[in-house]
């Protein structure tokens, strides 16, 4: 460590408290960073309206009909439309993910520190059970 001689209680204490938790904030943050990339959350708000799995209607045909031009429109309007009510639901379920993952960090992260406690209160408790049996 930094080529300092450390009492090996120090070490630990440092590798627990400092060490490790830059470690588990970095991973956080590369989950964090993965999910948004996974369910490309800023790529569907940018491309929000655009149709679905690029479905289009083009005006096919001779001369000007008003109806087919209205029926492409239209189809046109729906795909668009149903891009969008899908792209909803998948940002959705990305930002429910990205919650859950903000949570599941947090536990994580605190659990890493309350560790140690929980380790002792295991041991004090065990030492009791095993030499104050009645």
């Amino acid at each position: 460590m930094n080529g300092f001689k450390q009492n090996i209680l120090f070490q630990r204490i440092s590798w627990h408290f400092f060490e490790v938790p830059k470690e588990i904030l970095r991973i956080w943050k590369n989950f964090l960073l993965f999910n948004l990339n996974y369910f490309s959350i800023p790529l569907l708000f940018r491309t929000f309206f655009s149709p679905w799995r690029r479905y289009r209607e083009f005006y096919q045909g001779r001369g000007f009909d008003i109806g087919r031009y209205i029926e492409v429109f239209f189809a046109n309007l729906i795909f668009c439309l149903l891009g969008a009510i899908m792209r909803s639901f998948l940002i959705i379920i990305g930002i429910l993910v990205e919650i859950f993952l903000i949570i599941a960090g947090i536990f994580v992260f605190l659990g890493w520190f309350i560790l140690p406690i929980v380790l002792l209160m295991g041991l004090i408790i065990g030492l009791r059970i095993i030499f104050l049996k009645t």
